[in-house]
């Protein structure tokens, strides 16, 4: 069996080619969805799936890595790992529970060690109905300036006015005003677009492929940057839905020890967001009962999560950087939502390993 350490990669290329092994060591054909642009270091770019069990499963587990692209470095090791499992894949075949791997919902984010997609979009802020009105984030708006600035490192200056408007509106406000969703900066931070991009419209194709047969369907997504260190916090995804969030209660709880939050009542340490990727769940399969969460893992404060999220979107604005600045952005964002140590590796893993048996036991409960 693959070590837990080795299960994670570096880079996205190679967090690519160990996903693609474990699908040919897992005896697993790869439905390959190729972005037509390189990646960093020339490599090619795709949304890569694979399905452990039968195609016309009735119950389905979805387990999803990069939609917030940097963030894939965990979520490649979780998935690469469990190719590996031999006992997680029996309990879930036993059980009668296919599973689907995709592998880089936001290949592009990876591979550039962005957060974002390469239209410059959060995606989990991009499923809208874009035929209707988009929601207008007055407060973020009033921060757009401060958070983007002309010069980085910021100044003084800039430093003080974001700090008068936390301390005028408080840390929540802060939090939900900048991490929501706004839909009117093009240029700025959580933009969630005008219209679906390549991932939105690539995953409801994979969705439409694989899940319309499914009657059950279950989703763990796989994201990083929030909370404690180590810590994965599982927020419930989906629509205000008291049944779902009782069935990801009673699927996932533990009776307690690792509670379902939720953005709708505040338990989470997620803002109310808008746009959630886990729309597409109903819209795509509508005939199945859904339940999902979206697992969470804590690397450092939230404040430098921020600041390394700014800086990449400056270094986004200003390519003619130096070269030794924009290392330093790079560097910033890949330990703001990647911890490359051994504990948080065995962390990551127990505790995904963990939801995932909780889930195939509620998808055959």
């Amino acid at each position: 069996m693959l070590g837990v350490v080795e299960a994670f990669s570096d880079s996205y290329g190679e967090a690519r080619r160990k996903f693609l092994q474990a699908c040919v060591a897992a005896g697993l054909p790869v439905d390959t969805h190729p972005l037509p642009l390189e990646g960093r270091d020339g490599e090619q770019l795709a949304m890569d799936v694979a399905l452990d069990g039968p195609a016309n499963a009735e119950r389905l587990l979805l387990l999803s890595s990069g939609c917030h692209g940097v963030e894939g470095h965990c979520g490649s090791g979780v998935q690469v790992f469990a190719l590996h499992d031999a006992e997680w894949r029996a309990k879930a075949r036993d059980a009668g529970v296919a599973v689907l791997y995709i592998h880089a919902l936001n290949p592009h984010g990876f591979s550039h060690t962005r957060r974002v997609t390469q239209e410059n979009v959060d995606l989990n802020r991009n499923f809208m109905d874009f035929a209707q009105p988009l929601p207008v984030n007055a407060a973020y708006a009033s921060l757009h300036p401060l958070l983007v600035p002309e010069d980085w490192p910021p100044t003084p200056a800039n430093q003080a006015a974001i700090a008068a408007w936390m301390a005028k509106h408080g840390d929540a406000a802060f939090q939900a005003a900048v991490s929501g969703g706004q839909y009117q900066f093009g240029d700025g931070v959580f933009y969630g677009g005008q219209a679906p991009t390549w991932s939105n419209r690539t995953l409801r194709e994979v969705l439409r492929r694989h899940a319309g047969s499914a009657k059950r369907l279950a989703w763990i997504d796989l994201h990083t940057g929030l909370g404690p260190s180590g810590h994965g916090e599982r927020i419930f995804a989906g629509r205000d839905d008291p049944a779902a969030k009782a069935r990801a209660d009673a699927w996932w709880s533990g009776g307690g020890a690792t509670p379902v939050t939720s953005i709708y009542d505040g338990s989470s340490t997620s803002a109310l967001l808008s746009g959630l990727m886990m729309n597409a769940a109903y819209e795509e399969c509508p005939q199945a009962e859904f339940t999902g969460f979206a697992m969470e893992y804590g690397t450092l404060p939230l404040l430098e999560v921020m600041g390394a999220l700014r800086g990449d979107h400056w270094l986004h604005r200003h390519p003619e950087a130096a070269p030794e600045l924009a290392d330093s952005i790079l560097v910033r964002m890949k330990e703001a939502f990647y911890s490359d140590t051994d504990l948080w590796k065995g962390q990551v893993v127990s505790q995904a390993r963990q939801a995932c048996f909780q889930a195939v036991d509620g998808l055959s409960g």
